[in-house]
């Protein structure tokens, strides 16, 4: 594998969560969800967390909702039928490099700006 690593679901709800300036506790008291269980999800150690619960922890972090269901398992949505006559501008990619693409791609939606209320 190459120096980029794939980032777990527990790493990434972490980072998220401090990224927002949110303790578990703001969390809990945010989305009904144990502080406890938190932690546990951050550490990975819940394996197939409940789709609802990561729907509220992506709206409550500013993160794609559909990143968090794959990073926990799930199966990704589909990507759209191509319009240009099935040419794939990543045709040519070695597949370590399609790996470091998809990394770069999470990594940039992970790092958005969570929106505010106000806004």
């Amino acid at each position: 594998m190459s120096t980029w690593e794939i980032m777990t679901l527990g790493e990434l709800l972490k980072e998220s969560r401090h990224r927002a300036e949110m303790s578990l506790r703001d969390v809990e008291r945010e989305t009904g969800i144990s502080n406890g269980y938190l932690s546990l999800m951050e550490s990975d150690r819940v394996k197939g967390p409940s789709p609802r619960f990561l729907k509220q922890l992506a709206d409550a972090y500013g993160v794609a909702y559909s990143l968090l269901m794959e990073l926990a398992g799930y199966e990704a949505p589909s990507p759209p039928a191509q319009t240009d006559a099935g040419v794939d501008q990543f045709d040519e990619l070695t597949d370590d490099e399609r790996v470091q693409v998809r990394n770069f791609v999470r990594f940039l939606r992970s790092s958005r700006p969570i929106p505010s209320e106000n806004q």
